[in-house]
């Protein structure tokens, strides 16, 4: 485990180890998770420069203010978006390139708990938001991450460790069963991740779980059991939660520590690591690979997961997602990625 006291430690150092100027992009940052991760890197970078992206304007210009209280040095630009639509994904990601000539971190918490409800664009609701859009503005924004000259990394927040078998003839997850439907999503994105690796082995890439986080999450389901679910976890979540500013403290240190550097580019890797603090192994097993899955606490997922990831590798499956999901960006937006 990563201790607390070693995440806050690193995140200390960031206004002194990374250079000033950090451009950053938050999507889905306007509650919970996102938005408090948004809070600290706004209390430790260094005059940044920070796009963040949400549905509320309302809350976009609270925290828009809030965060410059912070950090009077740092700009703070929010963008009212729905990013269930890929279309809204490309719109948004043509606003910051205007704008900007590199980015050093993608970070991502967008999701809805909705299922069995198309987008007006013929995707999931729930997977667009969790898999699809995410990719999307990965792919999109890739070209300007390989361009920054320090930090290159993106993070993405689900449930890293709970790996399980991806259904390829429902990538979408319509007719997945409901207990499979997150190990489901979860391989998607870590192997998502490693072919965004391979594209870019000179960024690195996280996909973590944040453990039980009182969030906004589930605040608009429709299904009778994810809101059993929630009822329950109301009563005993106050014993097992995560401090909301402590979650937010250890995804700033996913964010920013060379605990987790890229494949290739010592100069990318992050805030230094010291003491017991070392850099964590990979989705393929190897120390530094570029592509981690990593639980609350720091510590990389388990032998069971890593054994999931690298039978699905066996049987081709990076290949046929990664078809599936040019297929599904062509089909709705007309192009692969806004680079092509």
């Amino acid at each position: 485990m990563v201790t607390l006291t070693d995440v806050q430690s690193s995140n200390a150092q960031i206004a002194t180890a990374l250079p000033p100027g950090l451009v950053a992009v938050f999507v889905g940052a306007t509650n919970g998770i996102g938005e408090t991760s948004l809070r600290e890197f706004a209390r430790h970078a260094n005059q940044p420069r920070v796009y963040f992206v949400g549905r509320s304007q309302e809350a976009g210009d609270r925290i828009a203010a809030e965060c410059h209280e912070l950090n009077p040095e740092g700009e703070f630009t929010f963008i009212k978006a729905d990013v269930s639509l890929l279309k809204s994904v490309d719109e948004v990601c043509r606003e910051i390139t205007r704008k900007e000539k590199c980015i050093n971190l993608v970070f991502l918490t967008c999701g809805s708990a909705l299922s069995h409800v198309d987008t007006s664009e013929g995707l999931h609701i729930f997977m667009a938001l969790a898999y699809y859009a995410r990719a999307r503005f990965i792919l999109n924004l890739l070209p300007l991450l390989r361009q920054a000259p320090s930090l290159r990394r993106v993070v993405t927040v689900l449930a890293a460790g709970h790996e399980g078998p991806i259904y390829a003839d429902d990538f979408q997850s319509r007719n997945v069963p409901l207990r499979h439907v997150r190990g489901h999503n979860v391989s998607m994105t870590d192997l998502m991740l490693e072919h965004m690796a391979s594209l870019a082995p000179e960024v690195s890439f996280i996909h973590d779980y944040p453990g039980p986080v009182k969030s906004g999450f589930g605040r608009e389901t429709n299904s009778v059991l994810m809101k059993v679910a929630i009822t329950i976890f109301k009563i005993v979540g106050p014993l097992v939660y995560i401090p909301l500013r402590e979650s937010g403290e250890r995804h700033l240190f996913f964010a920013t520590s060379a605990r987790y550097p890229p494949r290739s580019g010592s100069e990318a890797a992050g805030v230094p690591v010291s003491g017991d603090v070392v850099v964590s192994g990979g989705t393929s097993g190897d120390v530094g690979s570029g592509v981690y899955a990593v639980n609350w606490d720091g510590e990389s997922a388990g032998a069971k997961s890593l054994q999931v990831l690298a039978k699905m590798r066996g049987e081709g499956m990076v290949a046929r997602l990664w078809q599936d999901t040019m297929a599904e960006f062509k089909r709705v937006t007309g192009v692969e990625s806004l680079a092509k």
